[in-house]
């Protein structure tokens, strides 16, 4: 639930999204879900012209277990707030 709870502060911020298949998706975190499945909008192919046909796409689902990793905006990331996270989960497990 560490995952989950920080993604969702992210909401609203600008992520990319790197699929295990080698695509790379730039675009507006909408949504993410318990599965990490993660909506979303405003996006834009990183290599335009490997995957052309995905230029007019503006929305998009990303099923968790496909993702590879997701590059988040380091003015996004607030480090202590990880940090107690892990502790807590630590002691908790």
């Amino acid at each position: 639930m560490l995952f989950y709870s920080f993604f969702k502060t992210l909401t609203g911020k600008e992520v990319t999204v790197e699929l295990k298949n080698d695509l790379a998706i730039t675009g507006i975190l909408h949504s993410v879900d318990q599965y990490l499945n993660i909506k979303l909008n405003e996006i834009r192919v990183v290599d335009d012209k490997r995957y052309p046909h995905l230029m007019a796409v503006k929305n998009c689902f990303i099923r968790g277990s496909t993702i590879r990793y997701v590059t988040l905006p380091q003015d996004a990331i607030d480090v202590q707030l990880l940090h107690d996270a892990t502790r807590r989960e630590a002691r908790n497990a």
